[in-house]
């Protein structure tokens, strides 16, 4: 039962640690220096507020600007330090004040430093991982279809996500796993990829195939590239559990259900061996009468929101770059 407790203190955020550590120090200091007044403690909170969200240089300066403000308020009204009715010793009193606000600098330079190098530790994680993305988006790239589909999806996905309210994560995964959702396609044969005539059965069942060949050849890593690959397996799932899987409704993942509408708009607009492309509207109808059976009916509503407002248009300029 202990080394449980022991364990699970251990998964505690170190940062978290770190922070009631700094006020533990500032409270010890601070009673020590003036038992009588806690009210400097609540000096700190700017101070540890700007270190651990925006860096060492906004901490730094706040913490000065605390120290400032508490030099002018003593100044102003000295009575506010004071023991059993007498004022304190004038060098006594400044000099606890210079060893408080000497500590609050030298810990706010600190955690900002650490929020500094933490930041620089994600964004190269972040770099790393658009670069695997890429990497496996190019592998695409010879099949210009597939390639292309995979970027207006992406583009329309990231707009109904939008629509929806999701937080810049949660579109980062819309707009990734949209880039990889075919990419088991690159197993598929291109005779029945491109084939004219409807699917027979053993046909159809091999062409399901395609979702599972794609999440495997994504590495299996923690983070957002494990994140993407329930949603990749789940892009061809339908609402009424129709889909490739018998999952249904809300057991679909909601970027899942969110890229299937995207995927059959791309895929209704554009040219293709066994169909030729309809009018956005119409495509859209077509979607909207899916809403409750194919299609989840708030991310068809948020799809005709887009649609109506102009939202969805593929920027083909930044398309010519990916390619490229």
């Amino acid at each position: 039962m202990r080394s449980k407790i022991v364990r699970q203190l251990q998964e505690v955020n170190k940062e978290l640690w770190l922070l009631l550590m700094m006020f533990a120090i500032l409270a010890g200091v601070n009673y020590l220096i003036s038992s009588e007044r806690m009210l400097l403690g609540f000096y700190v909170l700017p101070s540890v507020y700007a270190a651990y969200f925006r860096g060492r240089r906004h901490a730094t300066l706040t913490a000065l600007l605390s120290l400032l403000l508490v030099v002018l308020i003593v100044y102003t009204n000295p009575r506010l330090f004071t023991i059993e009715g007498r004022v304190r010793i004038v060098a006594e009193k400044w000099w606890d004040i210079a060893v408080w606000g000497g500590t609050l600098l030298v810990i706010a330079y600190a955690m900002g430093t650490l929020y500094e190098k933490k930041q620089a530790q994600i964004l190269e994680l972040r770099e790393a991982y658009k670069g695997i993305v890429v990497i496996l988006y190019s592998m695409t790239a010879h099949d210009k279809y597939t390639h292309d589909h995979s970027f207006r999806v992406a583009a329309y996905a990231t707009t109904i996500a939008k629509c929806l309210g999701f937080d810049s994560d949660r579109v980062g995964d819309v707009w990734d796993a949209s880039l990889l959702h075919d990419l088991g396609k690159l197993d598929t044969s291109r005779e029945l990829l491109y084939k004219a005539e409807r699917f027979t059965a053993s046909e159809y069942e091999e062409m399901k195939k395609h979702v599972e060949k794609g999440a495997m050849q994504i590495p299996s890593v923690k983070g957002r590239l494990n994140r993407i690959i329930p949603i990749i397996l789940a892009h061809h799932d339908r609402f009424d559990g129709s889909g490739y899987h018998p999952t249904k409704g809300e057991e679909i993942p909601l970027e899942a259900r969110v890229i299937a509408v995207a995927d059959v708009y791309d895929a209704m607009t554009s040219d293709r061996p066994y169909a030729k492309a309809m009018s956005p509207l119409a495509a859209k109808e077509a979607i909207a009468k899916g809403a409750g059976t194919d299609f989840d009916p708030s991310v068809v509503k948020a799809f005709v929101k887009a649609f109506q407002s102009g939202s969805l248009e593929v920027d083909f300029t930044a398309l010519d770059m990916v390619r490229a």
